[in-house]
């Protein structure tokens, strides 16, 4: 079992700044690529963006491209996602994944592991 809990959501003007945290414990974190999803009202969930076990590879949705920026510090059992220049369309909850196959963690489906949430909310 692997336990994610994510913290860092707020509230934030639209231009504005967030970074999101996930803390991993239980089964050794380095084994497991991670990802990053969110979830708006009365939305599907949607993948924003996902690192390898090693942090050597990372991937993006188009819509944050340039603006996110994943991270992981095995050392810490960590990952992050810094958020720069917040649109209110960014605005949704935010969960973190893992997971040890790259395709499950970016398309979702079959994630072995979920967070709880943090929610972040962008003001015009």
């Amino acid at each position: 079992q692997v336990q994610l809990v994510e913290s860092g959501g707020g509230l934030v003007q639209a231009g504005g700044s967030l970074k999101l945290s996930c803390a991993a414990s239980g089964r050794t974190f380095s084994f497991y690529a991670m990802g990053w999803f969110r979830q708006a009202p009365g939305k599907e969930r949607e993948f924003v963006a996902a690192i390898s076990w090693s942090g050597g590879s990372t991937y993006y949705a188009d819509s944050v491209k340039g603006r996110f920026t994943i991270s992981r510090d095995n050392a810490k059992d960590t990952v992050y996602l810094q958020m720069k220049g917040l649109k209110p369309e960014d605005t949704a909850a935010y969960y973190c994944a893992a997971d040890r196959e790259w395709s499950d963690v970016i398309s979702g489906g079959g994630v072995n592991y979920w967070g709880q949430g943090t929610q972040v909310t962008v003001s015009s």
